[in-house]
């Protein structure tokens, strides 16, 4: 077998690196489910919008404005309602909560997708560092705003990446959530991504007891997105290295939407929470991703953030 073969072959779920969206999801009927995929105008989103529609589920889209949610959701066959959340303005937040709750029908699955990356320059929302605000707080915000409309056995997973390894010691750096003392756009990319998988821990230990499971998952490296809108790769550079990097190394933006989908809706995953997930297969993520002290300390921090923003 080849080096590339294996690194490509299924795991135990019948799924690996090289399944779709849409291989995860063959033969399923999800007609009357809800689902809610935030970032669904662009990438990731847009694919796992266009897919779990496909297999019926009412899927709401959620992106930073109404028109692109909108646009998003036309662009797709099947039952969608597009809404709007931008996840760095937590006033929008609240009003998408309010808005999903109208709605009156159990959440079966939120999928926590929307992200931004590698900003090259410290900013900041509230006072605390964009990508930490965005990528965490504001989905804090949201799905602990929809808790109470989560279905008796619905699965909240968060689109965390293997790029929480890059998060400094510890994983979170409590004294510097502002970013201010040292601003590092990759460490702080990987502190919100490690934040990411510690809420789904901590959100998974509080709902103990119940049918309804909280998981982390990386999607895989996928150059096609709008994430990587801030690497500024010289032209030259991009005409040889992305075409080979896609041969070999990175995903397609199908590929990439395939374990949240796998873990939002199969079957298989029902049941399955506290993990991390790497395609479509429970992974181990960095040890201190585990430590529980961590993941509530998180919690209660960001509970706190939540209360004044």
């Amino acid at each position: 077998m080849s080096l590339l073969a294996l690194f490509k072959r299924n795991g135990p779920s019948g799924f690996g690196y090289g399944s779709t969206a849409e291989d995860v999801t063959a033969g399923l009927s999800l007609a009357g489910k809800s689902v809610l995929v935030t970032g669904c105008n662009s990438g990731l989103g847009l694919e796992t919008l266009r897919v779990l529609a496909l297999r019926g589920a009412h899927v709401i889209g959620a992106a930073r404005t109404i028109e692109k949610a909108a646009a998003a959701c036309r662009s797709v066959t099947g039952k969608t309602t597009e809404v709007a959340c931008e996840l760095a303005d937590p006033a929008s937040v609240r009003a998408c909560v309010a808005a999903v709750k109208a709605m009156r029908a159990p959440i079966d699955a939120i999928i926590c997708n929307a992200g931004i990356m590698a900003l090259p320059e410290l900013e900041q929302v509230a006072g605390y560092e964009r990508q930490f605000f965005t990528n965490h707080v504001g989905h804090f915000i949201l799905v602990t705003g929809l808790l109470d409309a989560l279905a008796s056995d619905g699965r909240v997973v968060m689109v965390s990446s293997s790029a929480h390894g890059g998060a400094p010691p510890g994983g979170i750096e409590f004294d510097n959530l502002s970013g201010a003392r040292d601003y590092k756009p990759w460490t702080a990319y990987g502190q919100s991504k490690f934040a990411n998988l510690l809420f789904a821990k901590e959100l998974s230990r509080r709902l103990e007891g119940s049918a309804r499971t909280a998981n982390a998952v990386h999607p895989g490296v996928i150059f096609d997105t709008n994430l990587t809108r801030n690497m500024r790769l010289p032209a030259p550079v991009r005409l040889v290295a992305i075409p080979l990097a896609n041969a070999f190394v990175l995903k397609s933006v199908p590929q990439g939407a395939a374990t949240q989908c796998n873990v939002a809706v199969h079957p298989k995953a029902a049941g399955v929470t506290g993990k991390y997930w790497v395609n479509s297969n429970v992974a181990p993520p960095r040890p201190d991703a585990e430590d529980a002290d961590t993941a509530k300390r998180l919690w209660e921090v960001s509970e706190e953030i939540a209360s004044r923003v």
